[in-house]
């Protein structure tokens, strides 16, 4: 069966991104020092949270990082009817960080592993740097 990645539905894109972001971010983290369970997690939050990965997508697009395509994808992420609810934090950045999500997993669908790295290195970067808002 052939599926057609541009037409997959955004919430099924973010299924896959999740899993394709979070090892950057946890190798990362044990990389430059982390390795007790839980300040790993905790560390892990500033990246892979919904309001980090939302702010990570606004600076993304402030910056014009994102391709047109990745745009799209990122807007049918977010826009995707979604069943669950977010844990942390409000509908509206739940759904952003589900778009965000979704540009990993089109990326990965589509093999575009340099991509992948090249976007979860500068999310890395913006971090770490302190240029996105506080994500607590």
């Amino acid at each position: 069966m052939q599926v057609d990645y541009q037409q997959l539905n955004g919430i099924a894109l973010a299924y896959l991104g999740d899993a394709v972001y979070e090892p950057f971010i946890r190798q990362h983290l044990i990389e430059i020092g982390y390795t007790k369970p839980t300040k790993l997690h905790h560390h892990a939050t500033h990246y892979v949270s919904a309001k980090a990965q939302a702010a990570l997508i606004e600076r993304m697009q402030a910056d014009d990082v994102l391709t047109d395509t990745e745009t799209d994808v990122f807007k049918r992420g977010r826009n995707a009817k979604s069943h669950t609810s977010a844990k942390h934090t409000d509908v509206l950045t739940y759904r952003v960080s589900t778009g965000f999500e979704a540009v990993f997993g089109y990326l990965q669908l589509t093999k575009q592993t340099d991509r992948i790295a090249e976007l979860a290195n500068w999310c890395i970067q913006q971090v770490d740097e302190g240029r996105i808002s506080s994500v607590k």
